[in-house]
């Protein structure tokens, strides 16, 4: 008995000397989790996206949350001096047909970089592993394999919840990626340069004259 009152004794010591276990604090707040989100976002820095040509491929599949997504990272790109005239839009079914878009795109040698935009939400089956792992690495073999820049801008997300607390308000990460874009593309025009052409995928416009070319495949 004595020995049990010790311990209990040097237990209580030790918690009030700070080395016990820390009091009960209350859960956060979702908007406090939201500030703290976005409070720890990183810092992009002065960009000027004049010049930069973004392709934007979007999934039809989840229409709303890729809406707004799409919405904050357009006007992200304008903040960014990206003209609208410099913006190509086209979409695809769902996720899983985003990289085969993203590499055609990539090589019609229009765009100095794309957004390729999806929502991917859990559900009963291992559907969504297999296509979440299969986007995710398409879409960087495109990336790698084309010297085009692709943004990841596919939400994959565990439950309709987490969907909205990232598709809206301060939040929402369509703003990010438009930022990132604009880096990207600059990154990339710094190492590489690149000629104007026309947007999406039709022929190019020639620089300096001449016949008109289609774009060229590969490198």
């Amino acid at each position: 008995m004595l020995h049990l009152v010790l311990v209990v004794f040097a237990v209580l010591c030790l918690t009030a000397q700070g080395f016990g276990p820390a009091p009960f604090a209350a859960p956060r707040s979702t908007s406090a989790l939201r500030a703290a989100l976005h409070a720890s976002s990183i810092d992009f820095g002065p960009l000027d996206g004049t010049s930069v040509r973004v392709g934007i491929i979007q999934t039809r599949w989840n229409p709303a949350p890729v809406a707004s997504l799409i919405s904050s990272c357009r006007s992200s790109l304008s903040a960014l001096n990206v003209s609208d005239s410099n913006v190509f839009v086209t979409t695809v079914p769902g996720a899983y047909e985003l990289p085969y878009a993203a590499r055609l795109l990539a090589l019609s040698g229009t765009v100095d970089v794309i957004v390729a935009c999806g929502v991917l939400v859990k559900g009963d089956t291992m559907h969504f592993e297999y296509i979440a792992e299969a986007v995710s690495k398409g879409l960087m073999d495109v990336s790698l394999g084309t010297n085009v820049p692709v943004v990841f801008g596919v939400l994959t997300c565990l439950t309709d919840e987490q969907v909205t607390a990232r598709s809206t308000g301060e939040n929402n990460h369509g703003d990010g990626w438009g930022k990132t874009a604009v880096e990207m593309a600059l990154l990339r025009k710094e190492a590489m340069g690149t000629n104007k052409k026309q947007m999406g995928f039709g022929e190019a416009i020639p620089v300096g004259g001449g016949e008109k070319k289609a774009p060229s495949i590969g490198f």
